[in-house]
Protein backbone atom coordinates (compact mmCIF):
# COMPACT_ATOMS: atom_id res chain seq x y z
CA UNK A 1 0.00 0.00 0.00
CA UNK A 2 2.66 2.78 0.99
CA UNK A 3 5.80 0.75 -1.00
CA UNK A 4 8.61 0.61 1.38
CA UNK A 5 8.36 0.15 4.99
CA UNK A 6 10.16 -0.62 8.33
CA UNK A 7 10.22 -4.38 9.00
CA UNK A 8 13.54 -5.19 10.55
CA UNK A 9 13.13 -2.21 12.95
CA UNK A 10 9.46 -2.42 13.33
CA UNK A 11 7.46 -2.80 16.78
CA UNK A 12 10.92 -2.67 18.37
CA UNK A 13 9.67 0.47 20.89
CA UNK A 14 10.59 -1.82 24.11
CA UNK A 15 14.17 -1.70 22.65
CA UNK A 16 13.69 2.50 22.58
CA UNK A 17 13.98 1.92 18.58
CA UNK A 18 11.05 4.77 17.63
CA UNK A 19 12.57 5.88 14.24
CA UNK A 20 12.75 2.63 12.16
CA UNK A 21 14.40 2.22 9.33
CA UNK A 22 12.94 1.29 6.26
CA UNK A 23 13.01 -2.13 4.15
CA UNK A 24 12.83 -1.73 0.70
CA UNK A 25 10.30 -3.47 -0.87
CA UNK A 26 12.24 -5.96 -3.42
CA UNK A 27 13.75 -7.13 0.33
CA UNK A 28 10.58 -7.53 2.36
CA UNK A 29 8.95 -9.42 0.01
CA UNK A 30 11.39 -12.35 -0.53
CA UNK A 31 11.68 -12.33 3.02
CA UNK A 32 7.83 -13.10 3.76
CA UNK A 33 7.79 -15.56 1.35
CA UNK A 34 10.68 -17.28 3.13
CA UNK A 35 9.06 -16.92 6.14
CA UNK A 36 5.85 -18.37 5.09
CA UNK A 37 8.02 -21.54 3.67
CA UNK A 38 9.69 -22.03 6.72
CA UNK A 39 6.20 -21.58 8.69
CA UNK A 40 4.47 -24.30 7.01
CA UNK A 41 6.85 -26.80 8.25
CA UNK A 42 6.30 -25.85 11.67
CA UNK A 43 3.19 -26.89 11.90
CA UNK A 44 1.79 -30.22 13.37
CA UNK A 45 -1.89 -30.76 13.13
CA UNK A 46 -1.23 -33.63 15.16
CA UNK A 47 -1.39 -31.52 18.38
CA UNK A 48 -3.49 -29.15 20.16
CA UNK A 49 -2.86 -25.66 20.06
CA UNK A 50 -0.53 -23.96 23.04
CA UNK A 51 -3.04 -21.25 23.54
CA UNK A 52 -5.65 -23.54 23.61
CA UNK A 53 -8.23 -21.41 21.04
CA UNK A 54 -7.66 -17.95 19.10
CA UNK A 55 -9.91 -15.12 17.99
CA UNK A 56 -9.33 -16.15 14.28
CA UNK A 57 -10.41 -20.32 14.45
CA UNK A 58 -11.57 -20.28 17.82
CA UNK A 59 -14.80 -18.58 18.04
CA UNK A 60 -18.19 -18.99 16.30
CA UNK A 61 -20.94 -16.58 15.92
CA UNK A 62 -24.79 -18.28 15.10
CA UNK A 63 -25.32 -16.42 12.14
CA UNK A 64 -26.34 -17.78 8.24
CA UNK A 65 -22.95 -16.58 7.14
CA UNK A 66 -20.03 -19.39 6.55
CA UNK A 67 -17.42 -19.12 9.11
CA UNK A 68 -14.55 -21.36 9.97
CA UNK A 69 -14.72 -24.66 11.85
CA UNK A 70 -11.92 -26.61 10.87
CA UNK A 71 -9.08 -27.75 13.73
CA UNK A 72 -7.35 -24.55 14.20
CA UNK A 73 -3.57 -25.87 13.87
CA UNK A 74 -4.20 -27.34 10.11
CA UNK A 75 -6.41 -24.18 9.06
CA UNK A 76 -3.16 -22.11 10.61
CA UNK A 77 -1.48 -24.06 8.15
CA UNK A 78 -4.09 -23.64 5.10
CA UNK A 79 -4.01 -20.14 5.63
CA UNK A 80 -0.09 -19.86 5.59
CA UNK A 81 -0.18 -21.43 2.80
CA UNK A 82 -2.93 -20.02 0.78
CA UNK A 83 -1.61 -16.36 1.80
CA UNK A 84 1.81 -17.70 0.25
CA UNK A 85 -0.34 -18.06 -2.93
CA UNK A 86 -1.24 -14.63 -2.78
CA UNK A 87 1.86 -13.14 -1.92
CA UNK A 88 3.58 -14.94 -4.89
CA UNK A 89 0.79 -13.64 -7.46
CA UNK A 90 1.15 -10.65 -6.07
CA UNK A 91 4.87 -9.88 -7.11
CA UNK A 92 4.70 -12.49 -10.56
CA UNK A 93 5.83 -9.42 -12.94
CA UNK A 94 8.91 -9.70 -11.14
CA UNK A 95 10.24 -12.84 -13.03
CA UNK A 96 13.16 -13.43 -10.64
CA UNK A 97 11.32 -14.50 -8.12
CA UNK A 98 9.81 -16.99 -10.24
CA UNK A 99 6.20 -17.02 -8.46
CA UNK A 100 4.05 -19.14 -11.15
CA UNK A 101 6.10 -22.00 -10.96
CA UNK A 102 6.12 -21.58 -6.65
CA UNK A 103 2.68 -21.23 -7.30
CA UNK A 104 2.36 -24.32 -9.15
CA UNK A 105 4.48 -26.56 -6.79
CA UNK A 106 1.79 -25.16 -3.82
CA UNK A 107 -1.39 -26.01 -5.43
CA UNK A 108 -0.04 -29.85 -7.01
CA UNK A 109 1.12 -30.85 -3.00
CA UNK A 110 -1.65 -30.62 -0.83
CA UNK A 111 0.19 -32.95 1.48
CA UNK A 112 3.13 -31.45 1.81
CA UNK A 113 1.16 -27.73 1.81
CA UNK A 114 -2.29 -27.74 2.79
CA UNK A 115 -4.41 -24.68 1.41
CA UNK A 116 -7.83 -23.56 1.35
CA UNK A 117 -10.13 -26.05 -0.24
CA UNK A 118 -13.36 -24.70 1.10
CA UNK A 119 -15.19 -21.61 2.55
CA UNK A 120 -14.77 -23.64 6.38
CA UNK A 121 -11.06 -23.56 5.54
CA UNK A 122 -11.11 -19.45 4.57
CA UNK A 123 -9.78 -16.40 7.00
CA UNK A 124 -12.53 -15.12 8.67
CA UNK A 125 -13.09 -12.97 11.39
CA UNK A 126 -16.06 -13.83 13.21
CA UNK A 127 -17.41 -10.40 15.53
CA UNK A 128 -20.04 -11.60 17.67
CA UNK A 129 -20.47 -7.57 18.63
CA UNK A 130 -19.25 -9.19 22.63
CA UNK A 131 -16.31 -7.56 23.46
CA UNK A 132 -13.25 -7.85 22.30
CA UNK A 133 -15.15 -9.07 19.02
CA UNK A 134 -17.01 -5.62 18.12
CA UNK A 135 -17.44 -3.83 14.77
CA UNK A 136 -14.66 -1.58 14.36
CA UNK A 137 -16.98 0.44 13.15
CA UNK A 138 -17.87 3.08 15.87
CA UNK A 139 -21.66 3.33 14.65
CA UNK A 140 -22.60 1.72 12.18
CA UNK A 141 -24.64 4.50 10.78
CA UNK A 142 -21.67 6.46 9.75
CA UNK A 143 -21.28 3.58 6.80
CA UNK A 144 -24.26 4.73 5.19
CA UNK A 145 -25.00 8.33 5.58
CA UNK A 146 -23.93 10.55 2.97
CA UNK A 147 -22.63 7.21 0.98
CA UNK A 148 -24.14 5.37 -1.93
CA UNK A 149 -22.92 2.09 -4.02
CA UNK A 150 -20.95 2.37 -6.91
CA UNK A 151 -22.40 2.41 -10.67
CA UNK A 152 -19.72 0.18 -12.39
CA UNK A 153 -20.04 -2.24 -8.95
CA UNK A 154 -23.85 -2.71 -9.31
CA UNK A 155 -23.93 -2.74 -12.97
CA UNK A 156 -22.03 -5.80 -12.74
CA UNK A 157 -23.94 -7.55 -10.50
CA UNK A 158 -26.88 -7.01 -12.22
CA UNK A 159 -25.50 -8.37 -15.66
CA UNK A 160 -25.01 -11.30 -13.76
CA UNK A 161 -27.97 -11.72 -11.69
CA UNK A 162 -26.07 -12.46 -8.83
CA UNK A 163 -27.77 -13.42 -5.47
CA UNK A 164 -25.54 -11.29 -3.07
CA UNK A 165 -26.75 -8.05 -4.27
CA UNK A 166 -29.70 -7.77 -1.57
CA UNK A 167 -26.64 -8.73 1.23
CA UNK A 168 -24.30 -5.78 -0.23
CA UNK A 169 -26.36 -3.16 -1.17
CA UNK A 170 -30.40 -1.93 -0.73
CA UNK A 171 -32.25 -1.29 -3.72
CA UNK A 172 -32.18 1.80 -5.33
CA UNK A 173 -35.83 3.80 -5.58
CA UNK A 174 -37.94 7.03 -7.55
CA UNK A 175 -37.12 10.38 -5.77
CA UNK A 176 -40.15 10.66 -3.44
CA UNK A 177 -38.85 6.93 -2.23
CA UNK A 178 -42.11 5.73 -3.20
CA UNK A 179 -41.36 2.90 -5.47
CA UNK A 180 -38.26 0.49 -5.50
CA UNK A 181 -36.21 0.10 -8.89
CA UNK A 182 -33.58 -1.99 -8.29
CA UNK A 183 -30.07 -1.77 -7.45
CA UNK A 184 -28.99 1.23 -8.91
CA UNK A 185 -25.57 2.95 -7.95
CA UNK A 186 -24.27 6.19 -9.01
CA UNK A 187 -20.87 6.67 -10.95
CA UNK A 188 -18.07 7.25 -8.99
CA UNK A 189 -16.18 10.43 -9.28
CA UNK A 190 -19.26 12.44 -10.65
CA UNK A 191 -18.90 16.70 -10.48
CA UNK A 192 -21.61 18.16 -9.12
CA UNK A 193 -24.41 17.59 -6.41
CA UNK A 194 -26.24 14.52 -5.57
CA UNK A 195 -29.80 16.09 -6.72
CA UNK A 196 -28.83 15.64 -10.69
CA UNK A 197 -29.56 12.06 -10.18
CA UNK A 198 -33.22 11.25 -10.69
CA UNK A 199 -33.01 8.38 -8.43
CA UNK A 200 -32.44 7.72 -4.79
CA UNK A 201 -29.52 5.34 -5.18
CA UNK A 202 -28.87 2.30 -3.71
CA UNK A 203 -26.61 2.42 -0.39
CA UNK A 204 -23.99 -0.31 0.96
CA UNK A 205 -25.91 -3.09 3.65
CA UNK A 206 -25.23 -1.61 6.99
CA UNK A 207 -25.20 -4.93 8.52
CA UNK A 208 -22.22 -5.30 6.86
CA UNK A 209 -20.60 -3.35 9.52
CA UNK A 210 -23.33 -4.24 12.38
CA UNK A 211 -22.28 -7.67 14.92
CA UNK A 212 -22.56 -9.90 14.44
CA UNK A 213 -20.66 -9.58 11.24
CA UNK A 214 -17.61 -11.28 9.09
CA UNK A 215 -14.34 -9.85 8.45
CA UNK A 216 -13.07 -11.54 5.70
CA UNK A 217 -9.15 -11.69 5.58
CA UNK A 218 -8.56 -14.15 3.27
CA UNK A 219 -11.58 -15.86 1.75
CA UNK A 220 -11.58 -19.40 0.36
CA UNK A 221 -12.77 -18.31 -3.25
CA UNK A 222 -9.17 -16.34 -3.85
CA UNK A 223 -6.77 -19.26 -3.83
CA UNK A 224 -9.15 -20.66 -6.53
CA UNK A 225 -9.02 -17.54 -8.71
CA UNK A 226 -5.24 -18.11 -7.99
CA UNK A 227 -5.80 -21.29 -9.39
CA UNK A 228 -7.58 -20.36 -12.61
CA UNK A 229 -5.21 -17.93 -13.48
CA UNK A 230 -2.25 -19.93 -13.36
CA UNK A 231 -4.23 -22.51 -15.30
CA UNK A 232 -5.63 -20.37 -17.64
CA UNK A 233 -1.09 -19.02 -17.93
CA UNK A 234 -0.62 -22.49 -18.52
CA UNK A 235 -3.02 -22.66 -21.49
CA UNK A 236 -4.89 -25.60 -19.89
CA UNK A 237 -8.61 -24.63 -20.09
CA UNK A 238 -10.68 -27.44 -18.33
CA UNK A 239 -8.39 -26.95 -15.47
CA UNK A 240 -9.32 -23.08 -15.43
CA UNK A 241 -12.79 -23.75 -16.07
CA UNK A 242 -13.34 -25.94 -12.70
CA UNK A 243 -11.50 -23.60 -10.98
CA UNK A 244 -13.07 -20.21 -12.28
CA UNK A 245 -16.69 -21.76 -11.00
CA UNK A 246 -15.44 -23.09 -7.66
CA UNK A 247 -14.44 -19.78 -6.69
CA UNK A 248 -17.40 -17.74 -8.27
CA UNK A 249 -19.32 -20.55 -6.17
CA UNK A 250 -17.59 -20.19 -3.06
CA UNK A 251 -17.97 -16.47 -3.25
CA UNK A 252 -21.81 -16.60 -3.27
CA UNK A 253 -22.20 -18.72 -0.90
CA UNK A 254 -19.47 -17.16 1.80
CA UNK A 255 -22.53 -14.28 1.89
CA UNK A 256 -24.89 -16.80 2.98
CA UNK A 257 -26.53 -16.72 -0.69
CA UNK A 258 -27.33 -19.70 -2.96
CA UNK A 259 -25.80 -19.56 -6.60
CA UNK A 260 -28.42 -20.44 -9.14
CA UNK A 261 -28.45 -23.27 -10.87
CA UNK A 262 -27.90 -21.40 -13.93
CA UNK A 263 -25.77 -19.39 -13.08
CA UNK A 264 -23.30 -20.19 -15.80
CA UNK A 265 -25.34 -20.49 -18.51
CA UNK A 266 -25.43 -16.68 -18.54
CA UNK A 267 -23.15 -15.55 -20.85
CA UNK A 268 -21.95 -12.92 -18.73
CA UNK A 269 -20.76 -15.00 -16.11
CA UNK A 270 -19.65 -18.11 -18.34
CA UNK A 271 -16.14 -18.28 -18.13
CA UNK A 272 -14.61 -17.25 -21.69
CA UNK A 273 -10.84 -18.09 -21.03
CA UNK A 274 -9.91 -14.39 -20.51
CA UNK A 275 -8.04 -12.63 -17.40
CA UNK A 276 -10.80 -9.91 -17.83
CA UNK A 277 -13.63 -12.67 -16.66
CA UNK A 278 -11.36 -14.06 -14.06
CA UNK A 279 -10.38 -10.65 -12.57
CA UNK A 280 -14.01 -9.15 -12.70
CA UNK A 281 -15.47 -12.32 -10.18
CA UNK A 282 -12.36 -12.00 -8.02
CA UNK A 283 -12.85 -8.24 -7.41
CA UNK A 284 -16.42 -9.41 -6.09
CA UNK A 285 -14.95 -11.79 -4.26
CA UNK A 286 -12.69 -9.37 -2.82
CA UNK A 287 -15.27 -6.75 -1.48
CA UNK A 288 -15.06 -6.23 2.07
CA UNK A 289 -11.23 -7.75 1.51
CA UNK A 290 -9.04 -4.79 3.54
CA UNK A 291 -7.20 -3.08 -0.48
CA UNK A 292 -7.33 -6.40 -2.07
CA UNK A 293 -9.73 -5.38 -4.29
CA UNK A 294 -7.13 -2.20 -5.14
CA UNK A 295 -4.20 -4.00 -5.28
CA UNK A 296 -5.06 -7.08 -7.70
CA UNK A 297 -6.54 -4.19 -10.22
CA UNK A 298 -3.44 -2.40 -10.02
CA UNK A 299 -1.62 -5.47 -10.84
CA UNK A 300 -3.70 -7.00 -13.83
CA UNK A 301 -5.52 -3.82 -14.47
CA UNK A 302 -8.55 -5.77 -14.59
CA UNK A 303 -11.50 -4.82 -13.77
CA UNK A 304 -11.08 -1.75 -16.45
CA UNK A 305 -12.70 1.10 -14.05
CA UNK A 306 -14.51 3.73 -15.56
CA UNK A 307 -13.05 7.44 -14.53
CA UNK A 308 -15.17 9.88 -13.40
CA UNK A 309 -15.14 13.72 -14.42
CA UNK A 310 -14.15 14.57 -10.69
CA UNK A 311 -11.09 11.94 -10.84
CA UNK A 312 -7.65 13.77 -9.34
CA UNK A 313 -4.32 11.74 -10.25
CA UNK A 314 -4.49 12.58 -14.20
CA UNK A 315 -7.78 9.98 -14.28
CA UNK A 316 -5.40 6.86 -12.90
CA UNK A 317 -6.09 4.88 -10.40
CA UNK A 318 -3.36 5.62 -7.30
CA UNK A 319 -0.53 3.04 -6.90
CA UNK A 320 -0.24 3.48 -3.61
CA UNK A 321 -0.50 6.00 -0.25
CA UNK A 322 1.56 8.94 0.71
CA UNK A 323 2.73 8.14 4.15
CA UNK A 324 1.00 9.51 7.13
CA UNK A 325 1.85 12.91 8.54
CA UNK A 326 3.32 11.12 11.84
CA UNK A 327 6.03 9.18 9.72
CA UNK A 328 6.91 12.16 8.10
CA UNK A 329 6.91 14.66 11.06
CA UNK A 330 8.24 12.02 13.84
CA UNK A 331 11.12 10.17 11.70
CA UNK A 332 11.95 12.30 9.09
CA UNK A 333 15.64 10.79 8.46
CA UNK A 334 14.33 7.57 7.14
CA UNK A 335 10.90 8.47 5.70
CA UNK A 336 13.50 11.15 3.14
CA UNK A 337 15.58 7.72 2.68
CA UNK A 338 12.93 5.86 1.65
CA UNK A 339 11.17 8.70 -0.51
CA UNK A 340 14.23 9.02 -2.18
CA UNK A 341 14.68 5.19 -3.22
CA UNK A 342 11.28 4.83 -4.51
CA UNK A 343 11.51 8.34 -6.39
CA UNK A 344 9.13 10.12 -4.52
CA UNK A 345 6.21 9.85 -2.14
CA UNK A 346 3.05 10.94 -4.87
CA UNK A 347 -0.14 8.64 -5.15
CA UNK A 348 1.50 7.98 -8.87
CA UNK A 349 4.72 6.45 -7.73
CA UNK A 350 4.33 2.58 -8.60
CA UNK A 351 5.35 0.18 -5.76
CA UNK A 352 8.02 -2.43 -6.57
CA UNK A 353 6.20 -5.10 -7.35
CA UNK A 354 3.74 -2.91 -10.10
CA UNK A 355 7.09 -1.77 -12.38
Amino acid sequence: AFGDVPMDEAARGDEQIFRPKFNKQQDIYPKLLNDLDSANKLFKPSRAMIYGTDILYGYKINSSLSVPTSPVVQAWQRFCNSLNMRLLLRVSKRTELNSFARIRAIAADPVKYPVFTSNTDAAILSLTGITPLVSPWGRAIDFTLRRAAGKFFLDGLNALNDPRRPRFATEASNKAATMKIGYKGIPSGYTGSENQFDYLPSILQIGLVTAPMIVPIMPYAEVEFIKAELELKSGTSAAAIIAYEKGVKAAIEQWGAVIPFDYFTNVNAAYNNTLERIMLQKYYALFFVDFQQWFEQRRTGFPVLPPGPGMLNNKQVPSRFEYPLPVRTNNPVNYAEAVSWMGGDEIFIKVWWEK
